[in-house]
């Protein structure tokens, strides 16, 4: 059987010495290689566009374009790339917009190396990185995409969603709902059309605002 391909990264901070640290950290890891650096947010996107990774880990704060708006870039763009955003604690204000951008989750600067390795191995595996805050943070906040429209779920859908919020990928749903993954990509595409919401982020999100769980 033939390994699987390492999980390729795009590393984006406008130190340099913090991308080097992380570059020799992640380069001893068999499943993930660092296919490039960047130092600001259009350099991001312009890397993300040749390069093709499919996790970035992004810096919030930079100078020009800043990390939510590559976000909002990428996601503008069609970019299919898993974007990991790194923030520090002071910084838990810019979480949440960073989520609403496209965010799949976020760690923070102090991170124990081998769970930044893990929380990369999480968000490409599909997976929704919340931690107990930043879910307060939502609930607090009843406005954003989605509204009230819980309603026109069907019964299905609902345990889709609530599994999808729980950070259980599609094969995942599919072992624990005995349905087949193609069954749960259509559901996962007909809650985004039915709520209007962009990517399973949005999703998750509005399923931790709106109280629904697996």
């Amino acid at each position: 059987m033939a390994e699987s391909e390492p999980i390729r990264v795009l590393l984006v901070d406008d130190h340099q010495v913090v991308r080097r640290g992380l570059r020799t950290f992640l380069e001893i890891q068999a499943d993930i290689a660092v296919v490039g650096e960047a130092a600001n947010g259009a350099e991001a996107v312009r890397c993300a566009e040749e390069l093709a990774p499919e996790v970035i880990l992004m810096d919030v704060k930079m100078p020009g374009v800043d990390g939510i708006e590559a976000l909002q870039e990428l996601r503008s763009r069609g970019n299919r790339a898993r974007v990991l955003v790194v923030t520090s604690f002071t910084e838990q204000r810019t979480v949440v917009p960073a989520l609403r951008a496209g965010a799949a989750g976020y760690v923070y600067k102090d991170v124990d190396p081998e769970a930044l390795a893990d929380a990369i191995r999480s968000v490409h595996a599909g997976h929704v990185l919340l931690q107990p805050e930043v879910a307060d943070a939502l609930l607090a906040d009843d406005e954003g995409p989605g509204g009230g429209r819980g309603a026109v779920l069907t019964d299905r859908e609902r345990e889709v969603l609530g599994l999808l919020a729980d950070g259980r990928s599609n094969r995942e749903i599919a072992r624990s709902l005995v349905l087949s993954e193609k069954t749960v990509k259509t559901h996962v595409s007909n809650i985004l059309m039915k709520l209007d919401l962009a990517d399973r982020t949005q999703a998750a999100l509005w399923a931790v605002r709106h109280g629904v769980t697996g």
